[in-house]
């Protein structure tokens, strides 16, 4: 199982972080060693001083795919999650000033929170569903999928012009604005088209 990730899809996010629009989508990687177990609280890694979440909308592939077609890319996934992306944003910060990749920053141990499934027919359009995360209460994060630069059909189809999908891989769609930093004693609660996906302590 591989974790997919897709960076810079959505325009508020792109402005909050002060980069360019890419033309094509940013694709990174997570290894499976990324994906916390829910069972455990998130804890902040000692190699970073500066750690957000980033939300999510997730994916699970559920048929081998290669150089898919984006108009029959929906018949790969049929279940739909919330998740967050943990993203050392100091560490992250060294490496672009240097040119380098992200992997240290966004591919640690536990830094793929992926919430509870649901069916994708219990959504009404997949392609406008609405999200957020509350954070310690307060609404932190809110979008729509309406809101994604490339759609989730047109990101399935884009990894898999240069990575093999396989049954069981996630495909993280890119976060909208309002990402932040976190700290112990945190409480995440991610929310997909009203109903709670997942809830976490920060540790």
């Amino acid at each position: 199982m591989k974790i997919i990730c897709i960076g810079r899809n959505y325009v508020g996010h792109i402005s909050e972080l002060n980069n360019e629009c890419p033309d094509e989508p940013v694709l990174f990687i997570k290894p499976d060693t990324a994906l916390l177990n829910r069972e455990f609280h998130f804890v902040i890694p000692d190699f970073s001083d500066d750690i957000h979440y980033e939300t999510e909308v997730v994916v699970k592939i559920n048929k081998v795919g290669k150089y898919i077609n984006p108009k029959f890319a929906h018949k790969y996934y049929d279940q739909v999650s919330l998740g967050i992306d943990f993203t050392a944003r100091d560490v992250q910060q060294k490496l672009k000033d240097k040119g380098l990749p992200w992997e240290k920053a966004k591919a640690f141990d536990n830094s793929a929170l992926v919430g509870d499934f649901i069916s994708k027919t219990e959504l009404e359009d997949i392609f406008d569903t609405s999200f957020l995360l509350k954070k310690n209460e307060k609404i932190v994060q809110r979008a729509s999928t309406a809101q994604m630069i490339w759609n989730i059909d047109q990101v399935i189809a884009e990894a898999s012009k240069y990575f093999t999908l396989k049954t069981g891989d996630l495909i993280f769609t890119g976060t909208p604005a309002g990402v932040g930093r976190i700290v112990p004693g945190d409480v995440l609660e991610g929310e997909l088209n009203g109903k709670e996906i997942f809830r976490l302590s920060i540790k």
